[in-house]
């Protein structure tokens, strides 16, 4: 049986205006940024919510903070579990040092340097573990138990759906109706906040997700009608290394999303190559998942249409992208239609 069929209640987008008004004065509200050259080349308008201008580098801090600011004074006082590879990390750590709540957060031993450095800065406790031997949602859940915390999953939470969701509203406010919508997919808890919106505030517009190639665990969920659990997948996307989504972001996929997408380490690196040229943007591999479909084609834009992209985080340590925008063995083709 698919789990759309017995998800407790899911989220709406009442949540997602709620959690505007929760996060108003708090979190950024993130440009949006046009290329005139790629419109011309591609004969359409994209519109790209630039979430790397967000507090702590990424989308993130909307469904930490979210989340954390609706917990209960008991709950507050006890402290809070995430786990994370790193953007979810450091919002959920940003989110509590300003509200006053401790955070501990399950963390790979190999994510990426930067993205623990920064987690660390904001004041959390981090306990390490190997993504590909064990599990960190059994680890979180035996903290949650010895320490009495409260356990803030990074997508598979109604606060944090509803928290991310407010990225897609504040685009559709700031461009008004889209023909399509692509959202860089690692669980799908900004996918399918994004498509809550979207169903509101531009019924008629097409809702895409992007994920990893090497981690395509959504795509074939949906494809079955059911959750599928994927092997540790391997991709420089290290944000959207899932091996499932969770039976809420799943169900609201399964009702609100047209299609998932799928995209290769390499058309990321382009991607990244070309915010870096062209928009003058820093963007991390995962932050790059929507726009490496529309800039490789991999989504055909069509002639006329306005499509939106949410750019989703810019954090990467500089040596790493350094060796993204240089090295030439990345050196796989053009980035678009034309340069």
């Amino acid at each position: 049986m698919a789990l759309v069929e017995t998800a407790p209640s899911l989220p709406t987008y009442a949540g997602v205006e709620r959690a505007a008004r929760t996060l108003a004065g708090v979190a950024h509200r993130t440009p949006v940024l046009t290329s005139n050259s790629l419109n011309r080349a591609l004969g359409a308008q994209i519109f790209f919510k630039c979430e790397p201008m967000q507090r702590t580098g990424a989308f993130k801090f909307r469904g930490a903070y979210n989340a954390l600011a609706n917990l209960s004074p008991h709950q507050r006082q006890a402290g809070v579990v995430a786990y994370s590879s790193g953007n979810h990390a450091q919002a959920i750590a940003a989110a509590g040092q300003l509200l006053g709540i401790a955070t501990t957060i399950v963390m790979p031993h190999d994510a990426p340097a930067a993205k623990r450095a920064a987690t660390e800065s904001y004041g959390a406790t981090i306990v390490s573990y190997d993504r590909y031997t064990e599990s960190r949602e059994a680890i979180a859940d035996d903290l949650a138990r010895k320490q009495g915390l409260s356990v803030i999953a990074p997508f598979n939470h109604p606060d944090v759906i509803c928290g991310q969701g407010t990225a897609g509203k504040e685009l559709f406010e700031d461009v008004g109706p889209l023909d399509a919508l692509l959202v860089c997919l690692g669980g799908g808890g900004l996918l399918s906040g994004c498509a809550l919106a979207a169903s509101v505030l531009s019924a008629q517009c097409r809702v895409y997700g992007v994920e990893p190639e090497a981690g395509d665990d959504v795509r074939q969920s949906l494809r079955a009608g059911e959750i599928v659990k994927i092997d540790p997948p391997k991709s420089i996307a290290d944000g959207a290394v899932t091996q499932a989504p969770g039976d809420l972001t799943f169900a609201l996929m399964q009702q609100l999303v047209t299609d998932v997408l799928t995209v290769t380490d390499a058309q990321l690196v382009l991607a990244m190559r070309w915010f870096a040229q062209r928009l003058k943007l820093m963007v991390e591999p995962t932050g790059c998942l929507a726009a490496a479909a529309v800039l490789q084609q991999v989504y055909a834009v069509e002639p006329g249409s306005r499509v939106g992209v949410i750019v989703s985080g810019g954090n990467v340590d500089l040596a790493s992208y350094g060796h993204f925008l240089s090295d030439a063995r990345w050196d796989t083709g053009d980035w678009v239609v034309t340069q």
